[in-house]
């Protein structure tokens, strides 16, 4: 097999050989069809995010075709499965037991403490492996297997308001605001600040409203999901949001929140950070999906090109999702 490594953070990813892999009890051996980048991996490779399994195959929006499989297995080889980023739980923490497995106290994380999908092939635990039986185009399904994912889970904790603040329109934004306009709300986009392009793309999608992250919107939130790892826009969002109403941070790591007044805070409005997803929020969001007709805006790389596909997304010179394909 073929894939591309991380041996140091903040070094290129190197294209290398690897013996091919082997499935282990409840483990599958899947050939990646397609592999989405995500910004996390950025974090990853760029040692935001400090403790990756080195050396390191990253990438976490997997989908791809089983070859093989391990004992105590129940998908049968040629089924089309997803992969996301929680890759495997303990299963006996207290968070576990409650149905939280997403704040898992001894979790697995694809592309991070274990080989991700930067690579031709990847081994993952069965029970965290998604059936896409019903996906038909593996690249356009990839996005969706963590911007659709984590995407769905900020947009569930941000409630039911109509109108929706969208901050840093980016892959999970674009798949997001798709399902928003398809549940009858109202999308208020912010990008950054002169990005003429992700403001026609979020109005291509229904959006009300587009405009930079420094801009007031025309109207009072009811609530803000924020996929930008920017901290500064967690004040910005409050500011926008009515009374009573939420800012979701949807992204693993952000740079430091500043000091804001109480009284943008006051009013009973929330902030809320999204950690990771649960294997009920795949099910729903991959059942949803197909419902509310999300079209995935895609640029595809070679896998050897993984390292121009990351500093693209890291300037921001795509739409929607970068999608690596061996």
């Amino acid at each position: 097999m073929k894939a591309m490594v991380l041996h140091r953070p903040g070094e290129a990813l190197k294209l290398e050989e690897r013996p091919d892999p082997v499935a282990g009890p409840g483990e599958i051996v899947v050939r990646v069809e397609a592999c989405a980048v995500c910004r996390t991996d950025l974090h990853v490779v760029d040692g935001d995010l400090t403790e990756p399994k080195l050396p390191l195959v990253p990438g976490h929006e997997i989908v791809g075709i089983v070859e093989s499989c391990g004992e105590e297995t129940s998908l049968a080889p040629g089924r089309r499965v997803g992969i996301p980023w929680l890759g495997h739980t303990c299963g006996c923490c207290s968070y576990c037991e409650s149905g939280r497995e997403n704040l898992c106290d001894h979790p697995g994380f694809t592309g991070y403490t274990r080989d991700g999908g930067f690579a031709t092939h990847v081994v993952a635990d069965e029970a965290f492996a998604f059936p896409l039986d019903g996906f038909a185009d593996p690249i356009a399904a990839a996005p969706l297997m963590c911007a659709g994912l984590i995407g769905w889970r900020s947009l569930k904790m941000a409630g039911e308001g109509r109108r929706v603040g969208i901050y840093g329109f980016g892959a999970a934004a674009h798949i997001i605001a798709q399902v928003c306009g398809y549940q009858g709300r109202e999308v208020y986009a912010f990008t950054r600040p002169g990005d003429a392009a992700a403001q026609a793309m979020a109005r291509s999608l229904g959006a009300t409203w587009a405009g930079s992250s420094d801009e007031t919107p025309p109207a009072m939130l009811d609530a803000a999901m924020i996929f930008a790892p920017v901290g500064d826009l967690v004040p910005a969002a409050l500011r926008a949001v009515a009374k009573g109403g939420r800012v979701v941070c949807g992204g693993i790591h952000m740079s430091d929140i500043p000091q804001f007044p109480y009284s943008i805070l006051w009013g009973e409005r929330q902030i809320l950070s999204v950690a990771n997803l649960t294997r009920a929020d795949a099910i729903e969001f991959l059942e949803l999906a197909p419902r509310a007709g999300v079209v995935t805006t895609t640029t595809v790389y070679p896998l050897d090109r993984a390292n121009e596909a990351l500093d693209d997304l890291r300037h921001g010179r795509f739409q929607g999702a970068a999608v690596l394909v061996p």
